[in-house]
């Protein structure tokens, strides 16, 4: 099988793609001083723009791991995901309290079939 890497950085790669399926690196806002929803809904867009070029989208999504800075931004953050998310196509899911850098409030990460 051929793993396929895409915007490669010096550590990570944003994107790698392996028998059907599509593995995001995590993603962050670019604007780490937006509230938790704004943040999330401009990390959802840029996940959809990355799917895209995988040429997959969120109605294949298998899973998500989402990073909170806090665990009480949780619901902030839900109301994103479930504006965003397609209800037919819900992903396995877990959302963890962690240190993020840079600022950052929400870091997720996905895979998607192809």
């Amino acid at each position: 099988m051929t793993i396929i890497r895409k915007q490669t950085g010096a550590i990570l790669s944003a994107l790698v793609e392996y028998n059907g399926v599509v593995y995001l690196a995590g993603v962050t806002a670019d604007d780490k001083t937006a509230s938790v929803k704004a943040q999330t809904e401009n990390i959802l867009a840029k996940i959809d723009e990355r799917l895209a070029l995988a040429g997959t989208d969120k109605t294949k999504l298998l899973t998500a791991t989402v990073y909170v800075s806090d665990i009480s931004l949780k619901t902030e953050m839900n109301e994103a995901w479930t504006a965003w998310l397609d209800p037919a196509s819900v992903p396995t899911r877990a959302c963890v309290a962690v240190g993020l850098d840079g600022g950052a409030d929400v870091e997720i990460v996905v895979s998607a079939a192809k």
